[in-house]
């Protein structure tokens, strides 16, 4: 049956008492909850999701060759060679209706996170009139950057909950048509942050219909697409027919290419949409310095040291199979290198956050800071904690050991 937003999904959650500690970051939440401790053992950070993997060799040499361009201001939109490599990139990697075009269906981001900020404010002015207050739905958990975006937008927030009983995706058929009448955007991740959870070329193309006959725009965030153990994950733009009407990809190379401070990545899809998103960049959006996008071009042009960074994900997750087994409900994720471990057996989020970083010196995130209340109270992370196993592999083997030995 379908379920309204009043029943049982979460909105705006700006009139619960919760919403002033909701909104803020995640990670300044885990520093005030963790902060009257010291760590009992050397500390393993694996709270924040920052690549630990070498850069790229082509990297230095790139920048160098091209320093001199730092010294002129670069074009909202990206350099011709940077849309070009994007756009094979896209091409070869996924199967797409037809090509993209650089020139109308790609732009440089400064990362995908400012990105996927200012995407929801230009879906909000693109959006034909709707009947009531604008909305944007979202996961629940998620990535603040939508959240914000939304908020920016003066758009209403939906949480539509990602569960184990949901395959951590949104339950599309729970949306009835009066939420949907009123959707100007629905943000997706797929690998998911932070489950890992990967959507099926069915769920894209039924997340399409729903977008083409009530009128949003898909925001995709696909930042983990490169980092899977089997089957590479695809694309919403793989289902977006050959116009890419309503649907915009997000790619960052953060993750991609262990390159989280060059802040480079790019949105592709609908021209319409990209088109009216430039012009809301042009004048607000910070431009990615020409240098960088060089560097981008070398490491779409390469996909050894993606293979490379595969490699070490997988030796670090065959570690969390062998360690871990099947406790606290791990389930080695389809993508992205996070755990999502079921800790409301051992306290809750926020105790064994506490317990693992006082007791054994291992810093994690608790999972109810990454989600929102929904309007039945409950939250979708709480009773999780999230791991990101971006350190080296010994480390991790070592974080993972602590882990056990203090929550069991």
């Amino acid at each position: 049956m379908a379920m309204t937003a009043s029943s049982g999904l979460a909105q705006d959650a700006g009139s619960n008492s919760a919403a002033g500690q909701a909104e803020r970051s995640p990670f300044v939440r885990t520093t005030e909850l963790l902060t009257p401790y010291q760590p009992g053992k050397p500390l393993i950070t694996l709270s924040l999701g920052e690549p630990q993997h070498p850069v790229p060799a082509f990297v230095g040499p790139v920048l160098a060759k091209y320093t001199a361009d730092f010294g002129r201001y670069p074009l909202a939109k990206g350099i011709e060679p940077f849309r070009r490599a994007a756009a094979n990139w896209l091409s070869t990697r996924f199967r797409l209706p037809r090509p993209v075009d650089p020139e109308t269906e790609i732009l440089v981001l400064n990362g995908s996170r400012e990105g996927l900020f200012f995407a929801a404010i230009t879906a909000a002015r693109l959006a034909s009139p709707r009947k009531g207050r604008p909305v944007i739905l979202m996961p629940n958990p998620f990535y603040p950057a939508y959240g914000a975006g939304a908020r920016a937008a003066g758009c209403e927030h939906v949480y539509l909950p990602t569960t184990l009983a949901n395959g951590f995706l949104p339950d599309l058929d729970s949306l009835d048509e009066a939420l949907l009448s009123r959707t100007v955007a629905m943000f997706i991740a797929s690998p998911a942050n932070p489950q890992g959870s990967v959507a099926s070329p069915e769920y894209f193309a039924r997340l399409k219909q729903l977008a083409d006959r009530y009128g949003f725009f898909i925001l995709s965030d696909e930042c983990y697409s490169e980092i899977y153990t089997k089957q590479a994950p695809g694309s919403a733009l793989e289902c977006a027919g050959p116009d890419f009407a309503n649907v915009i990809a997000f790619q960052s190379l953060s993750k991609r290419s262990n390159l989280p401070g060059m802040r480079v990545g790019f949105a592709a899809g609908d021209r319409k949409f990209l088109a009216a998103f430039l012009e809301l960049r042009n004048v607000a959006a910070p431009q990615v310095p020409v240098p960088l996008q060089h560097v981008a071009v070398a490491a779409y042009s390469d996909e050894t040291h993606v293979e490379e960074n595969r490699r070490l994900y997988r030796i670090k997750f065959d570690l969390a199979d062998q360690i871990l087994g099947s406790r606290y409900g791990y389930v080695r994720p389809a993508g992205g290198f996070c755990v999502w471990l079921d800790v409301s057996d051992r306290g809750g989020d926020e105790a064994a956050a506490v317990r693992l970083y006082r007791d054994a010196g291992v810093r994690v995130i608790p999972g109810s800071y990454l989600a929102r209340l929904q309007n039945d109270g409950s939250n979708p992370g709480a009773g999780y904690i999230r791991l990101a196993l971006v350190s080296d592999s010994e480390s991790t083997a070592e974080a993972l050991h602590r882990l056990v030995e203090i929550l069991e």
